[in-house]
């Protein structure tokens, strides 16, 4: 399948708890190295935030992330790594400009998680992660992924392998 020119790749994945969602951030962070972007999409409440804490987590950042909406963009960071946590759930694409976006993208080492990022859409780089989170019964998610490009491809893969531990 093809968007945007580039080569895609789908999965889904399902979590049955707030500690599960936890627990595969957790176990995905570990395949991050610096430079990916990561785009959640979902209602609000069906566990976005709660995926960015697991992530930030496993990365030993010592601030827990909150929901970014109020500040639209929180930065964590330490002596190895640096988690861009964005949500531009109320902007428009010409507020995107002030935020700094495009220099964090250019910047290899920082690991980009960014919630509702239809503002920014032409702006999408071609190799990212798209997440999807769907819910469903009670604690129940759908995380439905796609991957753009071969470094995305990597993390499906690594996240796929994540939910079977």
């Amino acid at each position: 399948m093809h968007k945007n020119g580039a080569l895609m790749k789908e999965t889904s994945l399902f979590t049955h708890s707030r500690q599960e969602t936890l627990a595969l951030a957790g176990r995905f962070a570990k395949a991050l190295q610096g430079g990916e972007i990561i785009f959640l999409r979902g209602p609000i409440g069906a566990g976005k935030t709660v995926f960015v804490k697991g992530v930030a987590a496993a990365l030993g950042l010592k601030s827990s992330p909150v929901s970014a909406s109020f500040s639209l963009m929180k930065e964590y960071k330490n002596k190895s790594v640096k988690l861009f946590h964005i949500d531009l759930f109320r902007l428009s694409e010409g507020e995107v400009f002030n935020l700094g976006f495009e220099e964090m993208l250019e910047d290899e080492k920082s690991i980009i998680l960014a919630e509702w990022p239809d503002p920014i859409a032409h702006m999408l780089p071609a190799d990212r992660l798209e997440m999807e989170f769907v819910l469903k019964q009670a604690d129940e998610r759908e995380i439905k992924l796609a991957a753009f490009g071969r470094v995305s491809q990597r993390l499906l893969e690594e996240l796929c392998r994540a939910s079977k531990m």
